[in-house]
């Protein structure tokens, strides 16, 4: 990270978990882990926010949640999907309501996978992200285009079918399974 760079600041949002993953994200901000020693601040604006830390999973009542979240942010910005329910579902992947991890919303920049994720991981993920971030400093400062938009993101992750929205990659695994009906 560049010396005249500001303090990333950090939104946390549980998506949809256990509450596992958030404790361990509060263990990251007392004196054992201090994450703040990273320069990250933690804020409840999305507006003020450079990272966007999501917990849980997505499913069909938060996912608007999310995808407002990060349209506030500002770019350049970076999500970090902890815990392995962000990152994949989880064990609620299978449910009737549950869409799968962050990514099926919007573009993850880093992931932590872990249940619960441990303080090291996350702070691991956080430091990862500032790498990244800065990265889409230079770019943003080159004049480059950052790559993936949310459109994007939504159009590859996501169909709809039968009025609900499946992710790609299970459409793909089922196409080829016989009909027994």
């Amino acid at each position: 990270m560049s010396s005249t760079a500001k303090s990333p600041w950090l939104i946390h949002y549980d998506a949809s978990s256990c509450n596992g993953c958030d404790i361990e994200v509060l263990a990251c901000l007392t004196p054992m882990y201090d994450a703040e020693r990273f320069g990250v601040i933690n804020t409840g604006n999305p507006k003020h926010a450079d990272l966007f830390l999501v917990t849980g999973s997505v499913n069909e009542r938060n996912i608007a949640v999310v995808r407002q979240i990060y349209e506030q942010m500002i770019e350049p910005k970076v999500v970090i999907a902890c815990g392995i329910c962000a990152c994949s579902g989880g064990i609620f992947k299978e449910c009737y309501n549950t869409l799968g991890g962050v990514d099926v919303a919007i573009p993850v920049d880093v992931y932590a996978p872990g249940c619960a994720v441990r303080p090291e991981a996350i702070i691991d993920a956080v430091v990862e992200g500032l790498g990244v971030l800065e990265e889409k400093r230079c770019a943003l400062a080159a004049g480059k285009d950052l790559g993936v938009t949310l459109e994007a993101c939504v159009t590859a992750a996501d169909k709809v079918v039968d009025g609900r929205t499946v992710r790609a990659e299970a459409l793909q695994a089922t196409e080829g399974e016989p009909d027994h009906a």
